[in-house]
């Protein structure tokens, strides 16, 4: 056996869970054969055996299921792995129902799968750290738990009980799995673990106290009763109504979860058993688990892993940072750093603006402090690692000075050349513009090797992407120092080659801007918003223009028409933009911060935003038709071709960046796996195929050339 270890000693049976050539333990196809080799062979041993151990000799306990495998799965393998998961299971409940003793000795965090073997044991005990995480994240990577964890956590919390840990993925420590119930004993550490669980098998292997799972007890109730309890019954009346606003049908895990949960309530815990695998078996060899696994596994392990990271470069964390512009950005950005304990100078044009994005810390912190999340002892020590300012020499001595002013050339440059000459021996400057080339920007430098763009999104202290721009002239150094940056403050970075709008602002753009074209082409309005929300994304594209400011996506149009004259070219502006344009200069409807865009914005404390009349008026076309697939494919394609373009062109260099840049910075909706997951998820010929009927009714931008077709082909992953 190449993935477990079995022993028989003083009438102890002890399997060790060790996954040759692997840093964790899985259940590989491998794992699951050397189960059923060893569960046999321990009831050929019943006998001389008074209690079962299950162990680890990795850092962890268990790591879940083999991903990797799951990826080459087909539809056509669902009976297959229908049966793999009933063998398993199988071995599972032999384990559990043979009459002994068994105990789960917890050394390391058990995930999934790792949680699903844990809960073999009668008995679980763990070491008492913190860091050591339990729980059944399958929801979150299109998956559901299938190995048990359904069945046995919704008889052991009850199906109210258990609903955050399965539908919501919530995960849980040594002293909360105490509390639950889910782990019977704490131990200070890892050589403690076989002292008690033998101690427990002492105990319990002469039948004085018999051991044996609690629905196996014939006086075991369902905690909170089943689904035929009035009060249970009447909140399952309303559960998948809820779940399906969240999920709006696209994500079918939860569902199947959710379902899988209810039925396996009202039967027998084998049957239970076997409904939850006919649900994992259809689930798991579907195109959203592939997609979702393959994003937020694979591709979030190669970013977390530095993958994107320039190599041979040392670790970096700056010490002391400077930030030019205290506004909305700004102050996020210095939120973002004194949390995680970096000196900060905020510098602003006065005193007064630099105090008041130094505030806005304290307006996030506050309401944690009320609430007893956060001491008033640590806000004030967070709040004293900003140093508001309005001169340029606080900045003296900063590691790296980021600059967030406003969108403005001749404003950036200004500010960096009064700011770098202030910057420590060896550091280096950046830029968070979201759409100026870097390169351009780093003209104004003495240093454009040091000079590198670090894109944050707003609002700061929510949303977890970080896009790293690399210019012409930026070295690796300044490159992977950003990078280490960046995860220094718990985000997640990405990096990309320099270019007008980069990444995420070139693809968001697509995004907003084919949403305007509908209206243009005499959609309602509210078709349009319906088609984004129903694609997947977060909001509608409508709502989306208004809340980064039509002003905003016209100044950048004007920024790009006269950088191409400079350049000796013309730019010709999409429909989209041409309609925006027409909104902010005919109409005035500069967006939600002037009170006014595709929506109105009522005055009045706590009402709702409604679509503006006159976009009616305006713009619709009585008797116009529309396919709402159509356009929820417009919406989905056009961002993804832009992706793909960026991959041809070099301005993406890794699918991973692709796939996580668009889903955390964009909202690309998640169930795809990202912008170019959804191709390849789709198939590259089955995509251009639609992308080309597209292009002949809607435009160019939907074009995939032979260029674009040989990327997406070179960068295919395999599995």
């Amino acid at each position: 056996m190449k993935t477990l270890k079995y022993e028989l000693a003083d009438g102890i049976a002890t399997i060790t869970f060790d996954e040759e050539g692997s840093p964790v333990n899985t259940m590989c196809q491998q794992w699951q054969d050397d189960l059923t080799e060893v569960t046999a062979q321990v009831v050929k041993d019943k006998d001389a055996i008074r209690g079962l151990v299950l162990a680890s000799n990795k850092t962890t306990f268990f790591a879940g299921a083999d991903l990797k495998g799951t990826m080459r799965l087909q539809a056509s393998d669902a009976p297959q792995v229908f049966r793999g998961i009933e063998q398993t299971k199988k071995n599972f409940r032999t384990l559990e129902t043979l009459g002994k003793p068994v105990v789960s000795c917890l050394n390391g965090t058990a995930l999934g799968g790792g949680w699903e073997v844990a809960l073999i044991g009668h008995y679980r005990v763990a070491i008492d750290d913190p860091k050591i995480q339990f729980g059944l994240p399958e929801i979150t990577l299109g998956l559901i738990p299938g190995a048990s964890g359904i069945t046995k956590m919704t008889r052991l919390l009850g199906l109210m009980g258990a609903q955050p840990y399965i539908l919501e993925s919530k995960l849980f420590g040594p002293r909360e799995a105490l509390e639950l119930g889910l782990v019977h004993e704490l131990v200070p550490d890892a050589a403690a673990l076989r002292p008690s669980a033998l101690a427990y098998i002492d105990k319990h292997a002469s039948g004085t106290a018999p051991s044996h799972q609690p629905w196996d007890a014939q006086s075991y109730k369902m905690p909170g009763g089943t689904p035929s309890n009035p009060k249970i019954a009447g909140m399952l009346s309303v559960a998948p109504a809820v779940l399906k606003q969240k999920t709006r049908g696209l994500y079918p895990a939860p569902e199947y979860a959710l379902a899988a949960m209810v039925e396996g309530a009202q039967v027998d815990f084998d049957t239970a058993l076997r409904i939850e695998s006919r649900y994992l078996a259809k689930l798991i060899t579907s195109p959203v688990a592939k997609n979702m696994i393959n994003t937020f596994f694979f591709n979030m392990n190669a970013i977390k892993s530095g993958q994107s990271r320039p190599k041979d470069v040392p670790r970096y964390k700056p010490q002391k940072v400077g930030i030019l512009g205290a506004g909305m950005m700004g102050a996020g950005i210095a939120y973002a750093q004194s949390s995680r304990g970096i000196a900060t100078v905020l510098k602003d044009v006065s005193i007064d603006k630099a105090e008041a994005g130094k505030a806005y810390s304290a307006k996030i912190t506050q309401p944690r402090v009320d609430k007893g999340r956060m001491s008033p002892h640590d806000q004030a020590a967070l709040l004293a690692r900003i140093t508001p300012t309005d001169s340029a020499e606080a900045l003296r001595g900063c590691d790296l000075i980021i600059e967030a002013v406003f969108e403005n050339r001749e404003l950036k440059a200004r500010v960096t050349q009064e700011a770098e000459p202030m910057l420590a021996p060896g550091g280096f400057f950046a830029s968070n513009t979201s759409t100026l080339p870097i390169s351009g920007l780093a003209k104004a430098s003495a240093r454009p090797d040091k000079y590198v763009g670090i894109h944050f999104f707003s609002p700061v202290d929510k949303m977890k992407l970080v896009e790293i721009i690399r210019g012409k002239q930026t070295d690796d150094e300044s490159v992977a120092r950003a990078f280490d940056y960046v995860q220094s403050l718990g985000k997640i970075p990405i990096v990309v080659n320099d270019s007008r709008g980069f990444f995420t602002s070139r693809v968001f753009g697509t995004f907003v801007m084919e949403g305007a074209a509908m209206v243009g082409e005499g959609l309602p309005a509210a078709v349009v918003e319906q088609a984004g929300i129903q694609a997947g994304m977060p909001v509608g594209p409508l709502a989306v223009l208004d809340e980064t400011a039509l002003s905003l996506s016209v100044h950048v149009l004007d920024q790009t028409r006269t950088d191409y004259r400079a350049e000796g070219g013309t730019y010709i502006a999409t429909p989209g933009e041409l309609l925006v344009e027409r909104m902010v200069k005919e109409f005035d409807r500069n967006g939600r911060a002037a009170g006014a865009g595709f929506y109105d914005y009522p005055e009045e404390r706590g009402a709702k935003k409604f679509l503006w009349p006159e976009l009616k008026n305006l713009f619709e076309k009585p008797g116009a038709a529309w396919d709402m697939q159509e356009l929820k494919d417009r919406l989905l394609y056009r961002q993804a071709v832009e992706t793909a373009r960026c991959l041809s062109e070099g301005v993406l260099t890794t699918v991973h960046d692709a796939n996580i840049g668009s889903i955390f910075g964009i909202g690309f909706p998640a169930w795809t796996g990202g912008a170019l997951q959804f191709i390849y998820g789709m198939g590259i010929e089955a995509f251009c195929a639609r992308a080309a009927q597209l292009a002949e009714k809607h435009g160019p931008g939907f074009a995939v050339t032979p260029a674009i077709h040989a990327a997406l082909g070179k960068h295919q992953p395999q599995y």
